[in-house]
């Protein structure tokens, strides 16, 4: 691949190990926590996906940004620090493609580093775990690129949702752009459905979702109340996706558990807001070694299993939850940690993955729909 230019940069982890290659998109240093995914479409939903902010994500497939940028596409304006790929492709070939992905990164000041093994990076990811490190073009020592990285807060501890969340209230009405699995019988004498979402990262394609199954949706930001949720009189409440370690998410915390303690409404929580479910039901997270991220993990118990697209680097620990009101109804079958979970006796459920599909497979899409059926429900 032929480019326009070769600038010397070079990805420095934070045990010292550096990786040299070259640079594109914004030119400068970079810093942030480093992981990877393994989907092999639908970057551009995964660089804008909140879940990713404060990190530099590296891509296990070997050549991104083929397709170009589109203007439909991007899950939101909250982006990744960095990315690192094997190649990345100057060449736009796609009826869609608006932008060069190049001149897109740029546009968002995003850095790219690219030319380097990624997969030997990713083992090293695996093994030592995700750790902080630094994309630079300029000419810094590793001395002071350690001395740089050392003074990058962990991830453990963090609250990156009152970084991403909205700051004003907001009603989204857009629908999906496909017909798969919307509600049935959405007539103009069918009850419309009032969402509370909270926001602690939220994807554009969950909002998506949420009104092609027939919903009204207004966003609230990760700091509303007990009170400002009633006040609106919602028929169901759903916790979004985020960044960051929810267990420092005290405000979204608190409020999962006055609304799950109060118990008449329908809740609904995805990545983030599964995790918080469960601190607010008694039970702890903890970082996992590398995180989920990617478009393929299997989901799922008593003989159901269904791929999933998930972007999360703590998790439940199963053997803190309170088996007296929470039943467990999804685990990754990859590593058997705690992927769904239901509240006894009340509307409430959880899961630690991307429905959406945003991107991903449809095969979770049916939660919506479980949703909506909980909401009419109690109509």
């Amino acid at each position: 691949m032929n480019h326009p230019y070769k600038k010397n940069a070079k990805l420095v982890l934070s045990n010292g190990i550096t990786f040299y290659g070259y640079s594109f998109g914004a030119i400068g240093t970079t810093l942030g926590e480093i992981v990877f995914n393994t989907g092999m479409t639908g970057y551009q939903e995964v660089i804008t996906d909140p879940s990713y902010y404060g990190q530099i994500l590296t891509f296990t497939y070997p050549e991104i940004g083929n397709t170009g940028i589109n203007f439909e596409d991007s899950e939101s304006s909250n982006n990744v620090k960095g990315i690192v790929v094997r190649n990345y492709s100057t060449n736009n070939s796609n009826w869609r493609s608006k932008l060069n992905f190049d001149q897109w990164l740029i546009q968002n000041n995003i850095t790219g580093l690219y030319g380097i093994d990624t997969r030997a990076l990713v083992k090293i990811l695996r093994s030592n775990g995700s750790m902080n490190g630094l994309i630079t073009s300029e000419d810094i020592s590793l001395e002071d690129c350690l001395k740089i990285i050392s003074r990058v807060p962990s991830m453990s501890g963090l609250n990156l949702a009152k970084e991403v969340t909205t700051k004003e209230q907001y009603y989204w009405k857009e629908t999906s752009k496909t017909s798969f699995d919307v509600r049935e019988n959405l007539l103009e004498n069918t009850k419309t459905l009032k969402v509370i979402a909270i926001d602690f990262g939220i994807k554009k394609s969950i909002l998506n979702r949420l009104v092609s199954h027939g919903c009204e949706v207004l966003v609230l930001p990760s700091n509303s109340s007990f009170e400002d949720v009633l006040d609106h009189n919602p028929d169901g409440i759903f916790f979004s996706n985020g960044p960051g370690d929810p267990s420092a998410v005290h405000e979204g915390i608190n409020l999962a558990k006055s609304l799950i303690d109060f118990g008449q409404i329908p809740m609904f929580g995805i990545c983030l807001g599964h995790q918080i479910f469960g601190i607010a039901l008694g039970a702890k997270t903890y970082k996992l070694t590398f995180g989920h991220r990617g478009l393929n993990h299997p989901c799922g118990m008593d003989k159901n299993v269904e791929i999933t697209s998930q972007n999360h680097g703590f998790a439940i620990d199963p053997n803190s939850l309170p088996k007296d009101i929470v039943r467990l109804t999804h685990y990754n079958l990859n590593d058997k940690t705690v992927a769904g979970l239901k509240v006894i006796n009340k509307p409430i459920f959880s899961v630690q993955y991307h429905p959406e599909a945003g991107p991903g497979p449809h095969d979770s899409d049916y939660l919506f729909k479980n949703f909506v059926s909980q909401m009419l429900e109690k109509c």
